[in-house]
């Protein structure tokens, strides 16, 4: 089997540990932010219908398996029914990894992974296990519907994508890229967000295409805008809703008990514009909740919920659902507010004329929170929302670092492809250069640039006769619609490309000495501070080299595509700048080390990047996809040398690590924090003592009976 696609026993599990912060709340905010973890947690489930057509039912199969029993005992009788320890611990590591994920596909790399035991190994378990002895009859039904999907690894399963590329379940099975290019066209001249929705085709009996635009919603009946049916390029378009209802019914319960708890009018007022939003399936409602959200200054418990982020869906436009729950760290956050009081000076600095920049920049709430309860598909080191391009142009954003996921990412595993002397001044400074790169990244880079408009009425949001272009010196000849976003123009590059943008910024604007000031470092150790955070970035570029697959030339992974983009510019760049070394190792097999020439970064490096950084800001501000994309795709190649390169990333690659995270129970005495052992069992115990409605089997398995044919 290949290693390839299994977990490896050695994966690393750690606590995000949130006690002290989580201890500071009163009782009214501990009571608000137990309700918001429990709506995150629940609509966390509706991932588990966004990653592929088995993720459900492995799902209720393993949480029957772990709450028929302690681990222990479990451990115990698989041993005395003669599996192995390994075939044990093979199982554990496997469901931790599968609940992080919320699903079989890693959310970074979107590469599948199954259980390192074979089929009948692991059967060999479960026939043993309590919850086979109570109900042989539902495990078996269950086992005989997931495992074969379980385990196989055709060409087109093992990666998320569409069509023959891969698998999806925010499409139908027979769904191509040019009825995922006709469905935004038809969404976009109607005024619907994708966010919020699932494509699925069907032919009728005469030959006839129909697509379903499925919208999220606990309502089901009712015909209201946009729901109804549309004649649209000789297609019948059936915009309808009701997706993920059952498990939608459980965040809007609990949503409705957070706002009892609800420290100001504007969480009230976010807390009830979700509500509609979740249950009618109005993203303009969202929208109204997300205008509240960052009008609410400084709360002490942060929380934002939704379909986020489009990384998973291979079109890129369709959101995820994630939810995240946390308190405010109050020291690196002062950090953070001095770089939003400095940041409109500091886009001055950034290469490209004021022209190029919003209006007025709105400044943001920028917080270092300390993670209670994120649930979703994986977890980030920052973020910069919403995503919604009209609220970001006029209204602003919130930025926020996850401060104890930074934390946790500072005691680094094995450093590879570094030289020693390197390897030293890494470890020591990749945690303090990380929270610069992503304060710079998130308000800066995601926060920055303008999108030119033409409005319904015509009018454009810059001055034609003024602005030029910045690489032609023409005038400007393209833009977007008021339909349009930067999602569904750019689409299937519009992630990794803003993300690559954001590191340049970050990149560009840690060469000034004032910005590392305000993060408290000055003189050598702020030269020290620049030139690892610029190294991370080239070390990251080679790592990027996993997450491609050369088989059907597809990245998988829009951040690290983004990073092994920047590596090839300066490579590109010369003089000596980056220089990849192939060596043999201690082990003797093929290695290589990253070497930087750190005193060309604020010359050779500053100007590529510069250069670089402002032909992706007008690609975008102009909506230029053919441009932009011709560029960016170039650089996104993989050539012989490279491919040779990946062979040794592969072979030297290193386990991501998984996050165990609280629970938090409400008591007659309050609520309680529940904190679990940094290891795979932990990782399960949490989640067994999660979700814990004694329908939620139910719901999740009904609505996978009602979808199977979708993907068949």
């Amino acid at each position: 089997m290949s290693s390839l696609y299994t977990m490896p026993l050695d994966t690393p599990f750690c606590l995000l540990d949130c006690q002290s912060a989580f201890a500071n709340l009163t009782d009214n905010e501990k009571r608000y932010a137990h309700f918001l973890s429990q709506a995150c947690w629940y609509g966390g489930l509706i991932v588990l219908h966004q990653t592929s057509p088995e993720s459900p039912l492995i799902y209720v199969l393993l949480q029957k398996l772990f709450r028929g029993q302690s681990i222990e005992s479990l451990k115990s009788t698989a041993l005395k029914h003669g599996s192995s320890e390994n075939d044990v611990k093979a199982l554990m590591v496997y469901a931790g990894a599968f609940y992080s994920n919320m699903g079989n596909y890693k959310s970074f790399g979107d590469t599948k992974f199954v259980p390192d035991l074979t089929e009948e190994r692991l059967w060999k378990i479960l026939e043993a296990s309590s919850c086979y002895e109570s109900e042989p009859d539902t495990i078996k039904s269950l086992w005989e519907s997931c495992s074969k999907q379980l385990y196989s690894l055709t060409d087109k399963e093992r990666q998320l994508g569409l069509g023959g590329k891969g698998i999806s379940t925010y499409f139908s099975y027979n769904c191509t890229n040019d009825d995922a290019d006709l469905a935004q066209k038809f969404l976009d001249e109607k005024n619907i967000s994708a966010y919020n929705t699932r494509l699925f085709k069907s032919t009728c009996d005469n030959g006839d295409v129909v697509y379903e635009v499925r919208l999220a919603s606990v309502d089901v009946e009712g015909d209201v805008s946009p729901c109804g049916s549309y004649d649209y390029e000789g297609k019948k378009f059936n915009v309808t809703r009701g997706d993920h209802h059952r498990l939608l019914q459980h965040v809007v319960h609990n949503l409705n008990k957070a706002k009892e708890y609800a420290a100001n009018e504007h969480e009230t007022k976010m807390l009830e514009n979700y509500i509609d939003s979740f249950t009618t399936g109005s993203i303009q409602k969202h929208k109204d909740g997300s205008l509240h959200w960052i009008r609410d200054k400084g709360p002490i418990v942060e929380s934002y919920i939704g379909f986020i982020e489009s990384y998973r869906d291979p079109y890129g436009t369709r959101g995820e659902f994630e939810g995240f729950v946390s308190m405010v760290n109050k020291v690196m956050s002062a950090k953070f507010a001095t770089l939003v009081s400095s940041a409109e000076k500091l886009l001055l600095e950034l290469p490209w004329p004021a022209e190029y920049e919003k209006d007025v920049f709105l400044k943001p709430d920028f917080t270092s929170l300390d993670v209670l309860t994120f649930g979703g598909s994986g977890i980030p080191a920052g973020i910069n929302i919403p995503n919604y391009d009209d609220i970001r142009q006029t209204d602003g954003f919130k930025n926020v670092s996850l401060g104890n996921v930074l934390s946790s990412h500072s005691n680094d595993q094995t450093i590879t492809f570094l030289g020693d002397a390197d390897k030293e001044l890494y470890s020591k400074l990749k945690a303090p250069s990380f929270e610069v790169q992503v304060g710079l990244h998130e308000l800066l880079g995601h926060g920055s640039g303008k999108l030119f408009i033409r409005d319904d009425e015509g009018q454009l949001n810059f001055n034609v006769d003024s602005v030029k272009h910045l690489i032609t010196g023409t005038q400007i000849g393209s833009w977007y619609t008021s339909q349009e976003t930067w999602d569904s123009k750019f689409s299937t590059i519009s992630a990794s490309y803003e993300e690559c943008r954001a590191e340049c910024v970050g990149l560009y604007l840690c060469l000034n000495k004032d910005i590392l000031r305000i993060f408290g470092h000055e003189g050598d150790e702020a030269d020290d501070i620049l030139y690892v955070n610029w190294l991370n970035m080239c070390r990251a570029g080679v790592m990027g080299l996993e997450f491609y697959t050369p088989e059907n030339d597809q990245w998988r992974q829009a951040h690290m595509q983004a990073r092994y983009v920047i590596l090839r510019v300066l490579c590109e760049a010369g003089e000596g700048l980056i220089t990849l070394q192939q060596t043999t190792g201690a082990d003797g097999q093929p290695d290589v080390t990253v070497i930087l020439d750190r005193s060309k970064i604020n010359t050779v490096g500053k100007k590529a990047i510069g250069e670089f950084l402002r032909k992706l800001q007008v690609y975008k501000s102009t909506a230029d996809v053919a441009g932009g994309s011709e560029m960016y795709l170039k650089y996104s190649a993989v050539d012989a040398y490279f491919t040779d390169l990946r062979n040794i990333v592969i072979a030297r690659r290193l386990p991501r690590r998984i996050f165990v995270q609280s629970n938090t129970v409400l008591s007659d005495d309050g609520v309680s924090l529940l904190t679990y052992e940094a290891n795979s069992e932990g990782m399960i115990k949490s989640f067994a003592e999660r979700c814990t409605d004694p329908d939620i089997n139910d719901i999740i398995q009904s609505q996978w009976s009602n979808d199977k044919h979708l993907f068949e």
